[in-house]
């Protein structure tokens, strides 16, 4: 585990983990570990749109975002670190959190949800993945929720930035010559590796897989990740617009919320294609609520959510029939599940157990993850994981990393996007490769001019 706090690196702090056949323990930081955050936060007036207050940088490790509707955060700078990995990523990451929170001198003339010190994070779908996870506590976080803005500065120790006054950058600059180029597998395999998943599943051997397919992206010019947001979030404004360490993308699929104690998912299975005519569109969202193979499919990932929330939570509501989600590009079936929570379970305790859902895995779990790793001849990443902030109290917002592309390193000229399809027996390769492509129209729209 590697922890950053302005230029000086702690590598290898002791944790207690445990092997990956047992369950993660909850380790505890040793206090002697942990920094002093300092934190202020106050009220400033609308400095307009929040993505147009990122800097002007190229640098995707820079920026953090979680914007919808205008609404949410967005960061720059980092104050603070952590980076792990393995089965026990989620557990270490909470129990640093819990503990930097504990010790952060904080000074919140707003106490809203997401104010105060917050941890934008992301985490790798696979506990096997080296990308592993991420949280990075910005120095400077402007924060809007309805009519109230905000600004957050936040420093080590005696360090904290001064001087900040938020304003419009200068606007962002198109990459240039952006391609495009298969990634791991061509569309025909992996229309081929769709088969083969029907086969096993019609022989009985899982439900749903959830297979997802990568494309490389390469450019002439730098890809600066403001470019990315503000288009994501000029495009998709129903979608949420996240950035965290080089990640960056656009997700319809909100994983969990956590606010004062009320607990909701939005779930995403089952999709077609907009056609841009709104009345053949309204006929294809009228066919895709009557799909028993769709139906099929949203029924297991909802329910792998309903389960999952269930110790955490009482009078948990589960609607009897999803409903459309109507985005720019594609129709998903959508149900919203609601819970009260019970046991003091902060954000990103709920997202671990939620994380795979059937939305992003398959059912039966175990074996649709193994499936996975069998078929799919690539590593996720963080794709698929969960993705979001969390501030001080626990509060917070996880999505799925959806719609999104992982920046290739240092090069800031390539990228590798993703995007996956839910397979059950009665799925046809042709068709789920079609739906792939039209989920990855948000990213390649957001590439070119």
């Amino acid at each position: 585990m590697h922890v950053r706090f302005q230029d000086v690196v702690v590598v290898g702090l002791t944790v207690v983990t445990s092997s990956p056949q047992s369950e993660p323990t909850r380790p505890e930081l040793p206090a002697a570990y942990v920094p002093t955050l300092v934190s202020r936060t106050v009220a400033i007036d609308d400095p307009g749109g929040l993505l147009s207050l990122l800097p002007k940088t190229v640098d995707p490790g820079q920026v953090c975002s979680w914007v919808r509707h205008g609404e949410g955060l967005v960061g720059w700078g980092r104050a603070l670190e952590l980076r792990t990995s393995g089965a026990s990523r989620f557990a270490e990451a909470q129990a640093w959190w819990r503990s930097v929170a504990d010790h952060a001198v904080v000074r919140d003339d707003i106490q809203l949800p997401g104010t105060g010190p917050v941890a934008f994070g992301s985490f790798s779908f696979s506990a096997d993945s080296p990308a592993g996870a991420v949280l990075v506590v910005p120095e400077v976080l402007v924060g809007r929720r309805g009519s109230h803005w905000w600004m957050t500065t936040i420093g080590v120790g005696s360090h904290l930035p001064g001087g900040v006054t938020p304003s419009a950058a200068l606007p962002p600059v198109a990459p240039l010559d952006v391609t495009f180029a298969d990634g791991a597998l061509s569309g025909a395999q992996w229309s081929t590796v769709v088969a083969r998943a029907v086969t096993r599943i019609n022989a009985g051997e899982m439900d749903k897989v959830v297979l997802a397919r990568d494309l490389a992206v390469n450019a002439s010019s730098p890809i600066g990740p403001r470019w990315l947001l503000q288009r994501l979030a000029q495009r998709y404004d129903t979608t949420w617009v996240f950035a965290v360490d080089a990640l960056v993308g656009a997700t319809p699929e909100l994983l969990v919320r956590l606010e004062k104690g009320l607990v909701t998912s939005r779930v995403l299975a089952g999709t077609i294609r907009r056609t841009g005519d709104d009345e053949h569109d309204l006929a294809l969202a009228a066919s895709l609520a009557r799909s028993s193979k769709d139906l099929e499919e949203h029924e297991y990932a909802v329910r792998s959510v309903a389960e999952a929330l269930t110790p955490h939570c009482s009078s948990i509501n589960v609607p009897e029939s999803p409903f459309v989600l109507h985005l720019s590009n594609v129709m998903h079936l959508a149900t919203d599940v609601a819970g009260v929570l019970t046991d003091g379970a902060n954000s990103l305790a709920l997202a671990e157990s939620l994380h795979p859902s059937a939305a992003v895995c398959g059912t039966p779990t175990p074996v649709a993850a193994n499936a996975i790793l069998e078929l799919e001849a690539m590593d996720r990443g963080r794709y698929g994981g969960p993705v979001g902030w969390m501030d001080s109290a626990g509060d917070g917002e996880w999505g799925i990393a959806l719609r999104c592309g992982a920046y290739d390193g240092a090069n800031t000229a390539q990228l590798r996007l993703f995007a996956g399809c839910g397979i059950v027996a009665g799925s046809d390769p042709d068709s789920e490769l079609a739906e792939s492509d039209a989920k990855f129209v948000p990213m390649r729209d957001a590439l070119t001019e």
